[in-house]
C-alpha cells in the first residue's frame, strides 16, 4: 500500500511512518519544513515539502497519486494565533480532502481531539478553546464528504510513552462530548491503531474515541 501522511513529522506521524514501513509499505510524509525530510526518512518514509497553509489543491493531490489510503495528522502548534489554527486545523483539512477526492483516493483517516465538542466547556482555556473550535469545524466537513471512505480518530491527552499495544476504544458520535476529559494514551499506541484502521475498511464512516486501556487494539477494533 502506499499512506501519505499530512503533517509527516508530527509525533504521531513520524511513528505511524515507522510502523507502516516496518512492513513494507510505501509512507509519503507532507513536511513544511525542509530540515524536515531527514527524520521522515529516517523513519522510512519519503517526504515531500509543501506548506498546507499555501499550497494548492493540485499540488496536494500530486503527492496522492496511487496512494491507498490519506492520513491527516498536522496541527497548528500550541503557540498558533486562531487565524493560524483555522488554517492548520480546519483549512488544511479541507485542502487534503479535496485533493484526495481529485486523486481519486476514498479512504482518508484524520487524527482529532478527544474534547472536540467542548470549546464552550468553561474548565478550560481560550487557547484550548479556539483549538477546539477549529477541529470541530474540520470534523463536520469530513461528515459533509461523501465521495471519502473517513474515519476520525479522537485520542485522549497524547503522551510519549512507548506503548502498551492495548487501549480503550469506544465509538463516538458527530456531536462530541460536552465536558472535556483528560485520559492519555500514548502516541505510539495511537499510531498502532490508525495501522488497525487503515486495514479494516469497515471502520470507514465511524469516529473512534482512544485512551490507554487494557485491550489489545486489534480486538479493539471490534467494537
Amino acid at each position: 500500500m502506499k499512506i501519505v501522511i499530512a503533517g509527516g513529522h508530527g509525533k504521531i506521524a513520524l511513528r505511524l511512518t515507522r510502523l507502516l514501513a516496518n512492513r513494507g509499505e510505501s509512507v509519503v510524509g507532507i513536511v513544511r519544513n525542509p530540515r524536515h525530510v531527514d527524520d521522515v526518512r529516517a523513519a522510512g518514509g519519503e517526504a515531500v515539502v509543501l506548506d498546507l497553509e499555501r499550497a494548492t489543491v493540485d499540488e496536494v493531490a500530486a503527492t496522492m497519486v496511487g496512494a491507498d489510503a490519506v492520513v491527516f495528522s498536522a496541527g497548528s502548534g500550541n503557540s498558533a494565533t486562531s487565524a493560524r489554527r483555522d488554517k492548520v486545523d480546519r483549512g488544511a483539512v479541507v485542502l487534503v480532502m479535496d485533493a484526495a477526492q481529485q486523486a481519486g483516493v476514498r479512504r482518508f483517516l484524520h487524527v482529532s481531539s478527544i474534547n472536540v465538542g467542548c470549546a464552550d466547556d468553561r474548565g478550560i482555556g481560550e487557547g484550548y478553546a479556539i483549538y477546539l473550535r477549529a477541529k470541530r469545524a474540520a470534523e463536520q466537513h469530513i461528515f459533509a464528504r461523501t465521495e471519502l471512505d473517513w474515519t476520525v480518530l479522537r485520542p485522549g491527552v497524547l503522551t510519549d510513552g512507548n506503548g502498551e499495544g492495548t487501549v480503550e476504544l469506544t465509538l463516538g458520535n458527530r456531536v462530541g462530548p460536552k465536558h472535556a476529559r483528560f485520559d492519555q494514551v500514548a502516541r505510539q499506541d495511537v499510531a498502532a491503531v490508525l495501522v488497525a484502521l487503515i486495514d479494516r475498511p469497515e471502520t470507514a464512516r465511524r469516529i473512534y474515541v482512544v485512551v490507554g486501556g487494557g485491550t489489545p487494539i486489534e480486538k479493539a477494533i471490534d467494537i
